[in-house]
This record gives C-alpha cells, sequence and structure tokens, in this order.
C-alpha cells in the first residue's frame, strides 16, 4: 500500500457526456469498496472516527513488511489477531448481498476491493468479478520461497502452540497473502482495475475514504472517461467535488437502495425517476 497523494481537481461533475451503451450491451457497473462496506460484518475499519489505527496506532505496525519481517514479536501479535480477531469468522452484510443481488438481475458486475476479507466472493460474488487490490487474508504465504496455502491451515497450528508458525517448505516466515504497507500492488491487477474503471458506465466508491493511492485514483479515471460517480461514504472524500453523487447515509441501508435502483435503470446507466 503506498500513502496518500495529491486531490484530484475539484469543481463538479466532468463536463464531457456520459458514456452511451453500445448494441445490446450495457457497461458494466464498478464498485471500488473499502473497509467501511465491512464494519456491519463485524470488522472495524482503519481510518474512521473509530478506525483501528486511531485507536491504537501502534496496530499499523502488524501491516507493515518492515517491522513484519524484523521483529518476531510483531509477527506473534499479529498472528494472534488473525486468530481471535472479528474478521475470522465475519459474514457478508447487507450491503455485500445487494452487489450479489444486482450481478444476478443481468447487470455487469466488477468489484475492485481494497479489502482483505472475501467477503464478496463469500456472499456469493463469482471470483471472476473480484478484483482485490491487497490481497487476501484467505491465504498465507511465504516470504521467502513464496508458498501459500489456506489461511486455516496456518491459524491451525497457532491454536496448537505456535506463535510463529514458519513454512513447512523453507522454514521461512509465514504472512497473510496480503500487501503490506511497504509493498506494491501486483502490477496486473493494478492494470485491471484501471481498465475496468475507464469502461464502467456507474462507478461507485462505497467505504472508502478515497486517500490511498493508487486505488483512490480509479474514481477519477472512471469520472474523467465518462462514468456516473456515486459515493457512498460517511465522511468526506478528496473525490467528493467529482461526483455525480455523494450519499452519507449508513451503507448497510445505502447501497441495496442504491443498487436496487440501478437493476432498473436505462442502459446507459442513468437512475430511473425519483432518485435524482
Amino acid at each position: 500500500m503506498s500513502g496518500d497523494e495529491t486531490a484530484p481537481r475539484s469543481g463538479g461533475a466532468p463536463g464531457g457526456s456520459r458514456r452511451p451503451a453500445t448494441g445490446p450491451s450495457r457497461p458494466p457497473v464498478a464498485l471500488l469498496s473499502g473497509a467501511g462496506i465491512s464494519t456491519d460484518s463485524g470488522i472495524p475499519d482503519y481510518r474512521g472516527p473509530n478506525g483501528v489505527w486511531r485507536r491504537d496506532p501502534e496496530a499499523e505496525k502488524l501491516v507493515t513488511h518492515h517491522h513484519y519481517v524484523n521483529d518476531p514479536e510483531i509477527r506473534r501479535r499479529a498472528w494472534r489477531v488473525r486468530l481471535t480477531g472479528p474478521a475470522r469468522h465475519a459474514r457478508p452484510n447487507a450491503a455485500h448481498r445487494a452487489i450479489v443481488d444486482l450481478e444476478r438481475a443481468g447487470v455487469p458486475v466488477r468489484v475492485i476491493t481494497q479489502n482483505v476479507d472475501g467477503l464478496h466472493q463469500a456472499a456469493g460474488l463469482p471470483d471472476r468479478k473480484v478484483l482485490e487490490l491487497h490481497g487476501t487474508a484467505r491465504l498465507f504465504e511465504c516470504v521467502d520461497c513464496g508458498a501459500r496455502g489456506p489461511m486455516a491451515d496456518a491459524l491451525s497450528r497457532v491454536e496448537a502452540g505456535e506463535e510463529d508458525p514458519p513454512c513447512t517448505l523453507c522454514s521461512g516466515i509465514l504472512k497473510s497473502a496480503t500487501v503490506m504497507f511497504g509493498q506494491s500492488l501486483d502490477r496486473e491487477v493494478l492494470g485491471r482495475a484501471v481498465a475496468v474503471a475507464a469502461a464502467s458506465g456507474v462507478f461507485v466508491a462505497v467505504g472508502t475514504s478515497l486517500r490511498v493511492q493508487p486505488a483512490a485514483s480509479l474514481a477519477r479515471i472512471a469520472a474523467e472517461a465518462g462514468a456516473r460517480l456515486i459515493i457512498v461514504n460517511a465522511e468526506p472524500t478528496p473525490y467528493d467535488a467529482l461526483a455525480d453523487e455523494v450519499i452519507r447515509e449508513p451503507i448497510g441501508r445505502a447501497l441495496p437502495a442504491l443498487l436496487a435502483d440501478l437493476t432498473a435503470s436505462t442502459p446507459d446507466g442513468t437512475a430511473p425517476t425519483g432518485r435524482e
């Protein structure tokens, strides 16, 4: 993950006309999801008013590569969090399920997520329709040999008494298969996310502060390519001035209502009468 970047230009929605549908198809609805979409599943966010890093600034070290690989105590603490934290047993909430309902209604949907919890797939969205920018906590990986496996297997070893389980193949350091601070995003995954954003007819940024780059810039890419940009987030974001619509209502209520409207919307992605 990289740090914040300069905020985009302001001044309202882009001047170009929205991308029309071509032929019988319609441009996809793309959703960029952040930590806020999973708070109703019991997983706290990071940067919100009650976010993990605001309450415990030291917790950021658990997901910082340099600290993780060089400090055994950080790794032991990270494994305890993985074992006992709320993410392990979290279940999809109404917002995750609403995205699946949209996809099953025949609307072309692509999700680009900053989350690593796997809840979009757990709700029923096919893996091929989810781009995980920051990797997945459902798997572990070895920082030395690259071996991967189910996180449940590694956690079973922790439950059995291994505080910092090493790789069974090379004795290297294990971590979740996520992108930590200090690591680069997968270029292929990021490239596909950029392509999805640029091709979308509607781009919904939900539960994200839009402050972590390069993920945040996907909102600008979509808007400048002609998509209708909708931001659903409790707190202001640097991209609000660029959006066609900003929704501050709780995500668990707002997103299902919004996506229900999109299900019935016209092929060019505009909302039906009554919402705008």
